[in-house]
């Protein structure tokens, strides 16, 4: 009989690394010294470049919170998913469990209820086309 070896999946690594850089550099702009991984800080970038965009989208699907009371990591972690459903081919399933499993690993008790309910709302519209 084998032991079973818990094996980090590198896209949940990958994703947790840049969604850490994009929180930091939030906070804390491009002077953060001790970033996760540097490798990380230019697809972060992107995703910054992009927060006003995104959190429209947040916004609009989120309305009985306004963006200035939604916990930042939560931000981070919505910002991160929705640009990468618009940027790559991954399933918004995939997407939307692994929001989820972010959210549950930094965010608060409420953090995935709160993260699964915008982002199923965000993704299914992109899905449908409105």
């Amino acid at each position: 009989m084998t032991d079973k070896i818990d094996k980090i999946d590198p896209r949940h690594e990958k994703r947790a690394q840049l969604m850490q850089t994009i929180f930091a550099i939030t906070f804390s702009g491009e002077e953060v010294q001790d970033l996760p991984k540097l490798s990380y800080l230019e697809e972060a970038r992107e995703v910054i470049a992009k927060a006003e965009i995104l959190d429209k989208e947040i916004a609009l699907h989120a309305p009985e919170r306004p963006l200035t009371e939604i916990n930042q990591v939560d931000l981070s972690v919505m910002r991160l998913i929705i640009h990468e459903s618009q940027t790559k081919k991954t399933p918004k399933k995939v997407l939307i469990d692994e929001a989820i499993e972010l959210a549950k690993e930094y965010g608060s008790d409420s953090s995935p209820k709160f993260v699964n309910g915008v982002l199923g709302k965000v993704l299914m519209e992109e899905t449908s086309g409105k």
